[in-house]
């Protein structure tokens, strides 16, 4: 029942972000698939743990090319824990950003399950929910492994690690916001994205 339920949830963000390029023929991918996406997202075959970061940031010349692009940079951190119960790999977000003309750090985070999913049977793509209707992204990796295609219709975002009510806020896909293509980098570099201190020293030494 609780993995019926998580996949739902994974499957109703990804059919969220989809929208974003008005594509919406999604399928569930076969195990293999799923392995070898791990696979391609943690740079090898994942342990118990694992972690994949991404980070952009935006410069004068595109943010120009770009008038309507409202966010000036990202970062994002996928990881993979193994699940004692089900010995499945449950992958997991966490979205960090700043706005080009808002002060402020804004984050989000959820559960991507361990799902994987191909969209007009070419792209797999990890499909990524926030709790309670909180929206979601599109994780799609590019052809090289080198970068992380980042899709949103609408997701949940707090100010400054703060999640509650008064700063609760939604990052909403406009017409230069609805796909971000973030670079591989160092783990080191989403550091700022973990607060809890045991997680932050596994992160450190992947």
């Amino acid at each position: 029942m609780k993995l019926s339920l998580l996949t739902a949830l994974a499957v109703a963000a990804l059919i969220s972000a989809a929208h974003a390029d008005e594509a919406d023929d999604i399928r569930e991918a076969s195990k293999a698939e799923a392995e070898t996406f791990n696979t391609r997202m943690y740079a090898g075959t994942p342990g118990n743990k694992a972690y994949a970061c991404f980070v952009r940031r935006y410069d004068a010349e595109h943010l120009a090319r770009h008038p309507k692009q409202k966010v000036a940079s990202m970062k994002l951190l996928i990881s993979a824990e193994l699940d004692k119960e089900d010995r499945e790999l449950h992958n997991s977000f966490r979205l960090g950003f700043r706005y080009r003309h808002r002060s402020g750090d804004f984050d989000s985070s959820g559960s991507c399950n361990h799902a994987v999913f191909t969209k007009d049977g070419n792209e797999v793509r990890l499909g990524c929910g926030v709790d309670c209707e909180g929206g979601g992204i599109g994780v799609a990796l590019s052809k090289d492994d080198r970068s992380a295609i980042v899709r949103l219709e609408r997701v949940r975002v707090w100010q400054n690690n703060k999640p509650d009510d008064e700063a609760e806020q939604s990052l909403v896909g406009g017409a230069d916001d609805r796909i971000f293509r973030l670079d591989r980098t160092d783990n080191s570099e989403c550091a700022s994205l973990v607060t809890d201190r045991k997680e932050l020293a596994a992160l450190r030494h992947k």
